[in-house]
């Protein structure tokens, strides 16, 4: 089980940080990726980071903004959004790939790759 929280109602160049949190102690086994819903749109990716902790993948749109990160002995992995837009109006959702060991460094953007996703956290930017 995977529980998405900090979202929130915010103004245009202020900061969240998202959290996810997972049930399980598997979770050092899997890569984390968020993705984003924006109203009318497919969802689409916005981050990704190894199982590993080294690598980690990010859509042009968010580069140099958002962060992302993860606590394996907290079973929890973070989004760190800055400087936000109001096209980053969305409800965001973080999601677990499964990779075996001798991968532990693959990061992935394609949604049909994850195994588990978490409801989703609404963040909402204003201008």
């Amino acid at each position: 089980q995977l529980i998405e929280s900090g979202g929130g109602l915010v103004q245009a160049g202020d900061s969240l940080k998202l959290s996810c949190q997972a049930s399980s102690s598997t979770f050092k086994r899997y890569a984390v990726g968020w993705f984003r819903r924006i109203p009318g749109k497919e969802r689409e990716f916005v981050a990704a980071i190894s199982r590993a902790v080294t690598d980690t993948l990010y859509a042009d749109s968010v580069k140099d903004r958002f962060t992302i990160s993860r606590n394996n002995d907290q079973n929890t992995a973070y989004l760190q959004m800055n400087s936000l837009k109001p096209e980053d109006t969305a409800v965001y959702f973080c999601a677990l790939d499964y990779t075996w060991f001798e991968n532990s460094y693959l990061v992935r953007r394609n949604e049909r790759d994850y195994d588990y996703w978490g409801q989703g956290t609404q963040v909402t930017v204003s201008s």
